[in-house]
């Protein structure tokens, strides 16, 4: 008995030891694979390798997410944004799933580093911080709230302070924003309506502005001629848009163009109620005689280059057979190749803001021509301003009253 109690006490005695040995030396953790093996840094100009572009979370052209709204710290000097409206459409639905249609096109823009050749830029490379700030919550039961919604949302991202040259005089903005420069903001529609709460938002922080028009129709239409005008929520949809913008004093007389029209008129008198809201016409079928470049030229001796300018492109403009997935689509328009032309000659304008609208997804064929093209004009859009520099660099506060 004695010798089996011996023998139990030199065990525990044992066993004592070895987690004594055991607790004086801590366990190395195994490392696993080398790092290199998902991120790697690329020679030349190429930065950071990003991942397989059919893989992780689906942002514009795969910028960083933040969600801006939620995040009053977030700073950025471009932000996209989404506006999932298309209640104020009157032929085909869907643009709400356009913000994340559009995300779903951008996904390879910077597969190979994003430098955009004729350009000269890198827009995902270069001195300006540019993030993809999600979607503003939109409702989709109540027009006239979901349009407060998206100019105190827009309002909300452009009036913080960019994260380049914050503390510089910005171009003619006014009010409590005065002598302040401000972050760009690039809107994923939405149906063209959306624009009218944009340059709502624009107005409060730079007044009036300058707009060029990229579309098949005028959407400067009177209520009573576009859609009869049976309530005053009914009397703003993605036709009249741009009549309640102009009645409103949000542009710049006799400084703002439209560019790609081919669509039918109720009569001659539409083109009279276009001029009367500010308009010039650039019809789609000129660019058979004065090719790209007189379009261009059109659009600058319109424009100028010193004004503040808000770009709205619906991507109608863009011929069916390019972009088959929107509201309202007209044959006889441009190519997705010329779109592009044009926009990148207007790399000398003073763009403050942009938005994209009427993509469509659910009419779109299983290669995504639409969503493609549409991500793919942005990324013009967005290779402009980031070479331009920031907007403390653009016009000055001088020009606030010109043209006004």
């Amino acid at each position: 008995m004695h010798s089996e109690l011996a023998l139990l006490g030199l065990c525990w005695a044992v066993a004592i030891k070895i987690a004594i040995a055991h607790g004086e030396h801590s366990q190395k953790t195994i490392a696993g694979p080398h790092q290199s093996l998902w991120y790697n840094t690329l020679p030349g100009d190429g930065g950071t390798q990003a991942d397989s572009v059919f893989s992780g979370i689906t942002t514009f052209g795969r910028l960083p997410y933040q969600n801006c709204l939620q995040n009053p710290d977030a700073i950025y000097d471009i932000a996209f944004i989404g506006a999932p409206f298309d209640t104020g459409t009157s032929y085909r639905p869907g643009a709400r799933f356009g913000p994340s249609g559009i995300r779903q096109g951008s996904r390879r823009l910077n597969l190979y580093g994003g430098y955009n050749v004729p350009l000269k830029t890198n827009p995902f490379n270069s001195w300006a911080t540019v993030l993809d700030c999600g979607d503003i919550p939109v409702t989709s039961y109540d027009n006239t709230f979901a349009l407060r919604q998206i100019e105190e949302g827009h309002f909300r991202i452009l009036s913080r302070a960019p994260s380049t040259d914050a503390n510089e005089p910005g171009p003619a903005a006014r009010g409590a924003l005065a002598g302040k420069t401000l972050p760009r903001v690039i809107t994923l529609g939405g149906d063209h309506t959306i624009t009218l709460p944009l340059l709502r938002s624009i107005n409060r922080a730079y007044g009036p502005v300058s707009v060029i028009h990229f579309d098949s129709h005028l959407d400067t239409w009177k209520p009573k001629v576009f859609g009869g005008s049976p309530s005053a929520v009914a009397a703003v949809n993605h036709g009249t848009y741009f009549y309640h913008a102009a009645m409103e004093g949000l542009l710049v007389n006799d400084t703002n163009i439209h560019a790609g029209i081919r669509t039918t008129l109720s009569g001659p008198s539409d083109y009279d109620n276009d001029g009367y809201c500010g308009f010039e016409i650039v019809e789609a079928r000129e660019i058979d005689t004065i090719g790209t470049q007189g379009i261009i030229k059109r659009i600058i001796d319109r424009i100028g280059t010193e004004r503040p300018v808000y770009l709205s492109i619906d991507i109608d403009t863009l011929d069916p057979a390019f972009a088959p997935a929107t509201g309202t689509p007209e044959t006889g328009g441009w190519s997705t190749r010329e779109l592009r032309t044009i926009i990148r000659g207007l790399e000398d304008l003073n763009l403050i803001a942009a938005d994209i609208v009427e993509v469509a997804p659910a009419y779109d064929t299983n290669a995504e021509l639409t969503t493609m093209a549409a991500a793919d004009v942005l990324y013009e859009v967005m290779s402009i301003m980031v070479k331009k520099g920031p907007l403390s660099k653009m016009v000055g506060n001088e020009n606030e009253s010109e043209d006004l």
